[in-house]
């Protein structure tokens, strides 16, 4: 059957996710996967989480997109070491692209990994890619239909990142049902108003992360 099939693939990536994951906790490195629509502010929320996190951690950035290197460019020239992930039309990362990709990276000299996963709200949802945490990033411009459209993403992650809140006045975005029906999805999800242009709630944010690492 054809479920079966898909089954087998979820397995041996889960396999994979989990190597992973052990191999980055022996190495004592927590790894955030960021997940979101195109054009919600990922990089520039990772951007802004890092100006905040260097002083005290060593972070690393895996750009995942289909093509191109725009973002990989903008974190390597704040002096981060970066790894671009191009998927040639493939819509999600997967775990053995990361496990790849790690020896490229010291991880002796790393405390944090942000993987940037591939721009849409379902596919990234469905792989585990042996991250510590998954931080969702939903933007005020988007909707504030989208928990309820595509639940999957927001009943696996551990934090929602309302990003652009400074934007607000501007869209017909109610707050208030996003957070009704983002607990719906999931009752235990962290959620929080930023604004990386402005700085508007990054503290709060910054706090989820340093609490991701102290877990690991």
């Amino acid at each position: 059957m054809e479920i079966k099939v898909i089954h087998q693939i979820l397995e041996w990536n889960e396999d994979h996710s989990n190597e992973i994951k052990k191999h980055l906790t022996d190495k004592g490195v927590t790894m955030i996967n960021v997940m979101g629509s195109p054009g919600a502010g990922k990089t520039s929320l990772i951007t802004a989480l890092i100006a905040r996190l260097r002083a005290e951690y060593k972070i690393g950035v895996i750009e995942g997109d289909i093509a191109g290197k725009i973002d990989a460019e903008t974190i390597a020239s704040l002096g981060i070491p970066v790894v671009q992930l191009n998927t040639d039309g493939a819509c999600h990362i997967e775990a053995m692209s990361i496990e790849h990709i790690l020896p490229d990276f010291d991880l002796d000299a790393l405390d944090l990994i942000f993987v940037e996963n591939i721009g849409n709200l379902v596919c990234p949802a469905e792989f585990n890619i042996g991250e510590s945490a998954r931080l969702a990033i939903l933007s005020i411009p988007e909707g504030d239909d989208k928990v309820a459209k595509y639940p999957l993403m927001f009943s696996t992650t551990d934090a929602l990142a309302l990003n652009k809140y400074d934007m607000l006045p501007y869209f017909d975005f109610d707050p208030v049902r996003v957070e009704s029906d983002a607990r719906d999805a999931n009752p235990n999800v962290a959620i929080y108003p930023v604004s990386a242009r402005t700085g508007e709630g990054l503290d709060a944010l910054v706090d989820w992360v340093k609490a991701q690492m102290n877990q690991d």
